[in-house]
């Protein structure tokens, strides 16, 4: 932070009054800016004092963040409503379109757009003066144009939407389905045009005929819809990837014409927990709250190898037992022992009929599997996907019913 000229406030009534707003800036741009928080907020500031910007930054802070993802949203709304008079016209000027390379400061991006809307609270720039010539014009509108908001939003990563693309992208994710095709057991049934002879029906009508066989019995094999199981990562590093992919697969738990005999879904950070009951409530907002307060690790640490020990401990006999197919969100970002995560990996590859992992990493074009926790874990999946965007979503809902879909998994085992 650096070192800012010395503050210059007003009196106590017009201070509360300025942090008021200032909350409503911060829970628009979806920080839990409360009520009670203000109240501390303006307690805090009266007894730290005012001698320098910095401290009052910082005091401000305490009060309003309590998550590492808060603070690049806090310093923007701070800096734009609180140090530079023309904020209004730089906030403007921020929502002009740019072109912008470096995939680094997309968080930074993400939090100066978020604080914009913000703080700007649906105004818009004026149209900038142009002196392009007009055919020159003509094309940039059309270049504009080329991409509709909806399939802009599904190449956006998660975690770089604004608040309002945000809410935007959950009411897609709603309308998503995950449908899969049965497949055939080993238990059959009846059917004259079936492929193999049903010796037990075809000596019962014989007995009843004295020993006589005059037909031959046929049965086809009896399809079965299989479950599907999801483990989902929701420590701090995957929180944002998590939030959107639990309103996809509650989609999928209300969906009644996907096909799967039964959805289980489990959240783990530094333990498991079971939220599949959660999912049944048909209001979305209210069966996610339900799962966050299940969650108590939520946005914690990552212990995967443990949590899969866990699952394969207690839960995998009682939702694996019909060949389920499993969907493993994570980052695979994991401080234990390599051995025991190659170990639970495997275990419980063996005991599903799929085993797809979803990665946000993959978004990265030069993503490689350095981590010791993802090279443990690559060689015991069917496939790996990326799982950072609607789009990657809707790639899944493509790939979930082909057998022989691998992802990236073949060309990042020959980087190991």
């Amino acid at each position: 932070m650096p070192e800012y000229a010395p503050l210059d406030l007003p009196d106590t009534p017009r201070l509360t009054h300025n942090i008021t707003h200032f909350a409503r800036a911060l829970r628009r741009a979806g920080l839990p800016a409360g009520p009670g928080r203000v109240v501390d907020a303006v307690r805090a500031v009266q007894a730290a004092g005012f001698t320098s910007k910095q401290d009052f930054f910082f005091t401000l802070r305490a009060c309003f963040v309590n998550r590492p993802e808060q603070r690049d949203v806090f310093a923007q709304i701070f800096r734009l409503y609180w140090r530079d008079p023309q904020y209004l016209e730089q906030m403007m000027s921020l929502l002009l379109p740019s072109m912008r390379g470096v995939q680094d400061d997309r968080q930074a991006q993400a939090a100066e757009k978020r604080a914009t809307e913000a703080l700007l609270d649906g105004l818009g720039p004026e149209p900038p003066e142009m002196d392009h010539r007009p055919e020159e014009l003509l094309i940039e509108i059309d270049a504009s144009l080329t991409m509709s908001t909806q399939e802009r939003l599904r190449s956006l990563d998660f975690e770089q939407m604004s608040t309002d693309e945000i809410t935007q992208a959950k009411r897609m994710l709603a309308r998503l389905k995950l449908p899969v095709k049965p497949y055939a057991s080993r238990r059959g049934q009846a059917n004259s045009h079936g492929s193999r002879i049903d010796a037990r029906a075809t000596l019962r009508a014989a007995l009843r005929r004295g020993g006589e066989i005059r037909c031959i019995h046929k049965q086809k094999p009896r399809e079965r819809w299989p479950n599907l199981v999801v483990l989902c990562d929701i420590s701090g590093s995957m929180s944002q990837y998590s939030r959107m992919v639990l309103h996809f697969l509650h989609a999928v738990s209300n969906h009644k014409g996907a096909g799967w005999a039964q959805v289980h879904a489990f959240t783990f950070g530094t333990r498991l927990t079971n939220i599949t009951r959660h999912l049944a409530t048909r209001d979305v907002d209210a069966a996610l709250t339900a799962a966050g307060v299940e969650a108590q690790d939520w946005e914690g640490g990552t212990r995967i190898g443990s949590c899969l020990h866990e699952f394969n401990r207690d839960w995998s006999r009682r939702v694996m037992g019909q060949g389920a197919v499993v969907l493993l969100i994570t980052d695979g970002l994991d401080r234990g022992a390599p051995d025991d995560l190659s170990h639970e990996m495997k275990r419980l590859q063996r005991t599903a009929r799929r085993l797809i992992w979803l990665n946000p990493l993959l978004r990265w074009d030069g993503f490689a599997p350095k981590a010791q926790g993802i090279a443990a874990m690559l060689p015991h999946v069917d496939s790996f996907r990326a799982g950072h965007s609607i789009g990657s979503l809707e790639e899944l809902v493509e790939a979930i019913s082909r057998p022989d879909d691998t992802g990236q998994k073949m060309r990042l085992l020959d980087m190991l």
